[in-house]
Formats: C-alpha cells, structure tokens, sequence
C-alpha cells in the first residue's frame, strides 16, 4: 500500500501557491509516494493542458509520481468534479452529466468533491451515479479536521468510491489524509489510474482506514468537537487581526 495526496493544486492553478517541485519535495518528505493534481479548470486550453502535462512528468521524482488532473467547476461554480486520465482539455463550464459523461467517453474517471461546499451535494443527480468513481467524504479545506456532514449518507445508496482529498493551496492544507494504493511500485501514471478503477484503492485518515461512511462513532464526534473549536479559534484570530492586535 502507498500513500496518494488526492486533490492537490500547484501555481498551475489561479489560487494556488506552491510549484509542482516545491508539492512534490514537500510531500515526500510526509511519506506520500503519488501526488493526484486537480488544477482548476479556469485559463486552461489543450495546448495549456499538455504543457502541464509535460511538467507534471519533468517534475516527478524517483520518490514522488505527480499525477496530472484537472478540477472541472460548472457555470454556476457549485458542483466541482475531480478528473484524471483525460489527455483533452474538455472545456470550461460544462452541465454537469455533459463534463462527466466526455470523461467517461475518454477512458477518464471522475470523483464528486467537497459536497458540503455550497451545499453542492443538493445538486447530485441519480443519472450522475454511473459516470462517477467516488465522492469525496471528507475535504480538508472545506470540512477541516473531521469528515464531510453528508458525504456518508450520498454513499449509502451506491457503489461509489470514498476519498478523502487535501485541497492543498498552501500548506495550511497539509493533514494525515491519503487514499492508499494497493500496487506494485514504482508507479506509473498508467498504473495509478488502472489501480483506481480496479477499487484498489482506500481512504485514509490519521494513518487509519476509514470506513463507508466516515470516522463513525466516538472518533468522528472526537474530530468534530476539534474542527468546531479550530474554527472558533481562526475566527478569534482573523478579529484580532482585523482590530490591529496581530501582525504577520
């Protein structure tokens, strides 16, 4: 089993902070031997795409595969899906069931994120089910340290895949959450791909596995009762800040 980052944005992205190198020397230094890019969508063309691409591979290590992907957002930027093993840009914008089917159509595989997002989970449809690999059960930019609310109960009903994903934009982000992979090293993108397909795959978190639907009993309300207090005292701080009492 080795450890994959899922969900990872590099300066490729308008947002994002680090370079692939700088992703790729940070995380290997945490024990993760692949890195699942999701740039998002926006400014990207087919030949941005393949120029990323390029330097998703002339950045990858002997100890750190850099998997490209793109994180496609709909005209509404609400529901966002995370893709990979698509070599064409697919456009911005897209309907929803029109992105994920061309997905499907090009050998790609696609995985539902941050569903508590703008409440995004609202939007999933039945006919979106079969086009999809996973959801994403817990995201640490959007859920913080503990599971997503809903995530567990849209997996329920289906055979959808639970990941769990970092969201890194700047190191704030980084957290003990991997999809850890069952295969044979060293990896290839061609080979992590086929390994996500074929299931062999599982969430993560804090070193352990998690189940179905989240942390589950005494460990997801431990978790929430720590993202709640993480939350109150960012608030805290962003005020004083704003009052002048902190300074970087």
């Amino acid at each position: 089993m080795i450890k994959a980052a899922c969900h990872v944005h590099s300066d490729w992205s308008y947002d994002g902070k680090w370079t692939l190198a700088e992703l790729a020397r940070g995380f290997t230094a945490r024990g993760y031997r692949v890195l699942l890019m999701t740039e998002h969508d926006r400014g990207f063309t087919k030949t941005r795409l393949q120029q990323y691409r390029e330097a998703c591979a002339a950045a990858s290590t002997q100890e750190i595969l850099i998997v490209p992907g793109i994180e496609y957002s709909d005209a509404e930027n609400v529901v966002h899906i995370l893709t990979w093993g698509v070599v064409d840009f697919l456009g911005e914008g897209l309907p929803t069931l029109e992105l994920l089917k061309k997905v499907n159509d090009a050998g790609g595989m696609a995985v539902f994120a941050h569903p508590d997002r703008k409440d995004a989970w609202k939007n999933l449809k039945p006919q979106w089910i079969k086009n999809l690999l996973g959801i994403e059960i817990w995201n640490r930019k959007t859920d913080g340290w503990a599971p997503g609310k809903t995530a567990g109960s849209l997996l329920q009903d289906s055979s959808l895949i639970p990941f769990v994903g970092i969201d890194f934009h700047t190191s704030r982000q980084f957290f003990p959450l991997a999809m850890e992979l069952e295969m044979e090293l060293p990896p290839t993108e061609e080979s992590v791909l086929e390994c996500l397909k074929s299931r062999g795959c599982r969430a993560t978190a804090l070193g352990r596995p998690l189940d179905r639907y989240g942390l589950g009993g005494w460990r997801r309300s431990g978790l929430r009762v720590a993202e709640t207090g993480r939350r109150a005292a960012a608030r805290a701080f962003r005020k004083l800040k704003l009052m002048g009492a902190v300074t970087k």
